[in-house]
């Protein structure tokens, strides 16, 4: 583990707090355990002394003689027989007439105390009877050998917690530390897959925290990578794929007419011009849908009636369905339709693009059919055909590009395979949507819906 790992730093903040933390309270244990035990012997010794006093006193009757007899005594001990291991200081005795006894405090024999003069004195009582008073000071008695042990064992025992605590804590932060790290060492690790080129690298996810939401987006940015890199791959296939059919085309006519196996007619020519087309019509296809997904193509926008887009589109391709005999119509519920805001060449471009399909797998005698109503956002158009429909396993797919639904829908060669791609990426640059409803022998209806000026 390098000492600048995240890991490492980890650790090295939970030794600090974990170290603080033990070091506060054991202070804090040592002071007061030591304050509330001198607290207890002071009390102690009191209540020793009083006693002491008070069998003095219900022996001889009276505080007579007490100042000899208690000139040497000693106060600390056990018990009040056995106050005599270590030395106490003056203390205060007066009697039940304020009179002082023994002296101390300031205070000498036969004074008289007054009543507001002392506090925290204890009563000493013989049969009953308060016979006297017992004053002394906090810290008067000085603390002896066995007190002395027991505290240094209190500090001591303090001392083997704090240790202990502080071994825990670098053992419980190394666990956690690298607990919380883990995730990080496997982003790590998907980031350099990931920059080898496997994609398809996930990293597990841990927890419902910020790392864990960091490794779902992690896994989501692999799966977008990936699909990305699919359909890159996949439409560099197809577009090798439909080039190669009009390049076969040509390159076999232009060295059949060179060796002279086809004559240089105006037939042939006309079919090197048409695949030429082909490949011109599929390069700017290409060149457009670039431009729509990378956001650099300019709109030339303005305010339209959504009617006359309508009718225009209907209008160029009414002798491509009449020469079909299908059945091209427009349809309107009668109401104003909204303004909307739009690139005219542009959206007739994705009209036209629809309607062109739906003329081309429309079979001869059925109807296609333009509508446009308003609804709530603006407008919607719907391009309504009675071809064979589109299999429902493919209608999801059908504004990729190059997508090749199967049987009706197949593309016979008249277009790029990307009008409805262009169409989609078109739509949704005007702030539209568009989407598709089919029935295998119903039709098929494309609605787009673009949204009103504000």
């Amino acid at each position: 583990m390098s000492i600048h790992s995240l890991t490492a730093k980890l650790l090295l903040v939970s030794v600090i707090v974990g170290l603080t933390g033990t070091a506060i309270l054991a202070v804090l244990a040592a002071t007061v355990t030591a304050g509330e035990f001198g607290d207890f012997m002071f009390r102690y010794r009191r209540s020793g002394l009083a006693e002491l006093l008070a069998d003095h006193y219900a022996t001889n009757g009276t505080w007579e003689g007490l100042p000899r007899e208690f000139s040497n005594r000693s106060l600390a001990g056990p018990s009040p027989r056995a106050l005599g291991k270590a030395p106490f200081l003056s203390f205060l005795l007066v009697d039940n007439t304020g009179s002082v006894v023994v002296s101390g405090q300031g205070y000498q024999v036969g004074e008289l105390v007054p009543e507001e003069g002392l506090s925290d004195g204890i009563s000493i009582e013989v049969e009953g009877e308060s016979v006297g008073e017992l004053y002394l000071q906090s810290g008067a008695f000085d603390v002896g050998p066995a007190e002395q042990i027991f505290l240094r064992r209190v500090n001591f025992a303090l001392a083997v917690g704090a240790i202990g605590g502080t071994a825990a804590a670098v053992v419980l932060g190394m666990v956690l530390a690298r607990s919380l790290t883990k995730p990080l060492r496997e982003l790590t690790a998907g980031a350099r897959a990931v920059a080898a080129g496997e994609l398809d690298t996930q990293v597990p996810v841990r927890s419902s925290d910020e790392l864990g939401e960091l490794a779902e987006a992690f896994n989501q940015m692999n799966a977008d990578l990936a699909t990305a890199r699919d359909r890159r791959r996949q439409l560099t296939a197809d577009v090798a794929h439909e080039l190669r059919t009009p390049l076969s085309v040509i390159l076999g006519h232009t060295e059949g007419i060179r060796d002279g196996v086809l004559e240089a007619s105006a037939e042939n020519l006309a079919i090197i011009h048409e695949e030429a087309q082909r490949l011109e019509r599929l390069v700017e296809d290409l060149r457009i849908l670039s431009l729509v997904e990378s956001g650099e193509l300019s709109l030339e926008l303005g305010e339209y009636d959504p009617m006359a887009l309508v009718e225009k589109t209907a209008a160029s391709y009414r002798a491509l369905a009449r020469e079909k005999e299908i059945d091209l119509e427009v349809v309107s519920d009668g109401r104003e339709l909204p303004t909307v805001r739009i690139d005219m060449d542009r959206m007739g471009q994705v009209l036209g693009n629809l309607v062109s399909n739906a003329v081309r797998h429309t079979p001869e005698g059925g109807s296609v059919i333009l509508a446009a109503h308003a609804w709530t956002g603006g407008v919607e158009i719907q391009i309504k055909d009675s071809g064979a429909g589109i299999d429902p396993e493919d209608l999801p797919h059908i504004f990729e590009r190059f997508y090749r639904a199967d049987k009706s829908r197949q593309r016979d060669g008249a277009g790029s395979g990307l009008g409805l791609a262009i169409a989609k990426s078109l739509t949704e640059a005007h702030g539209g949507t568009i989407g598709a409803e089919s029935q295998l022998g119903q039709g098929t209806t494309i609605s787009l819906r673009i949204p009103k000026v504000a």
